[in-house]
């Protein structure tokens, strides 16, 4: 799960010291002359408007991007039941995993495949050793005869690998080193969940224009210390396109461009092999509705529902009433950290089936 969109506190001490100390535009200046630090800053609507309470998805939905959230059977049940509440008919489990670890979760989950469908991993066992590839690709057919139906999510974000790390490059998605596994992907018709860099405002100077600062100031991302750029991980990924027409890529949280949707839109437009799950980036959309309404409506054939912020029922509440809602000028600082104001998209019938259950059906029954 991504952990910009848990439910936290937005700073720690060391983010406040440097906050307090060093930047003084971190802070405004109220009426009562006293500084309001931008981390305490919990903006409520005045606006005396309609606010409209969705409790269970309009249409059955498939939850197509979850992680293993529950880790015995007790914890299962409660998954369901929240489940159930929601209209949520499937989750897709995301376990990264590969192995004895696959084996066990796979395990867990499979009296329930009615209501979870189980993706693994690639074996990333020496990866920087010369002769990568086809043990991972042993491994890979043998966790798809286990079960799984897809593999993710894959990790992608082009971030410099950290002092300690087993990891001895960064990862990227047309390294030679992946051709067999995403062949062998399009073989065993299974897809795959991509994730690729990070959103925009996490490559921004920080400072008083940046758009997504209260977020930006802890999860900022330089390329000075050997990252790439956000503008280099999009290209790789579209070489990894054209290399694997016949694998399908399912490109986590809008591919990550909801800065700037054109760029997926011509993604789409060029790669029939190409979807992209709307998870996790609720936040990040809901400030331009207008805009997004007409994109979510071109490519109504290409998107799909996910959450990606563990199972709870007031989540699931929240993304319906931004997918199916016309509410306007709400907040909803404590489950995204952002502080802008959200719209609730109006989606239309048509658009709302296929994002929340048709296009999960097509990709997952090939």
């Amino acid at each position: 799960m991504k952990k910009h969109f848990k439910k936290r506190v937005i700073m720690n001490s060391v983010v406040n010291l440097f906050i307090v100390t060093l930047c003084p535009f971190f802070s405004l200046y109220s009426q009562a002359g006293k500084d309001i630090l931008l981390k305490d800053y919990s903006p409520v609507s005045i606006y005396k408007i309609p606010v409209t309470d969705i409790s269970k998805a309009k249409y059955k939905a498939y939850d197509m991007h979850t992680h293993v959230y529950a880790r015995d059977e007790a914890t299962i049940q409660k998954w369901i039941k929240a489940m159930d509440a929601c209209g949520i008919e499937k989750s897709i489990v995301f376990t990264g995993a590969t192995g004895s670890r696959f084996d066990s979760i796979y395990n867990l989950y499979s009296k329930y495949q009615d209501r979870f469908e189980l993706w693994c991993g690639f074996d990333y066992n020496g990866f920087d050793q010369p002769g990568y590839g086809p043990e991972a690709v042993k491994e890979l057919e043998r966790c798809v005869k286990k079960g799984a139906r897809g593999v993710g999510e894959v990790m992608f974000k082009g971030k410099a690998v950290t002092a300690g790390s087993r990891e001895r490059s960064i990862r990227l998605p047309d390294d030679p080193r992946f051709d067999a596994l995403f062949k062998k992907c399009a073989e065993l018709k299974v897809p795959v969940n991509i994730h690729i860099s990070e959103d925009k405002w996490m490559y921004e100077k920080i400072d008083s224009t940046n758009d997504g600062l209260m977020n930006a100031a802890t999860w900022h991302i330089s390329t000075d210390n050997g990252s790439k750029s956000h503008e280099e991980m999009l290209e790789r990924f579209e070489n990894t396109l054209k290399k694997h027409p016949e694998t399908i890529f399912v490109a986590a949280h809008l591919l990550n461009c909801c800065a700037d949707l054109s760029y997926l839109g011509r993604c789409f437009d060029s790669y029939p092999n190409l979807y992209a799950d709307i998870s996790a980036r609720y936040g990040e959309i809901a400030p331009i509705p207008v805009f997004v309404r007409k994109f979510f409506e071109k490519y109504q054939d290409r998107l799909v529902y996910g959450t990606d912020m563990t199972f709870n029922e007031s989540i699931y509440k929240v993304t319906f009433r931004i997918l199916e809602s016309s509410d306007e000028h709400f907040y909803e600082t404590d489950l995204f950290g952002y502080h802008w104001p959200l719209y609730g998209l109006g989606l239309n019938d048509a658009v709302l089936k296929k994002i929340y259950r048709d296009n999960s059906i097509k990709i997952l029954k090939r």
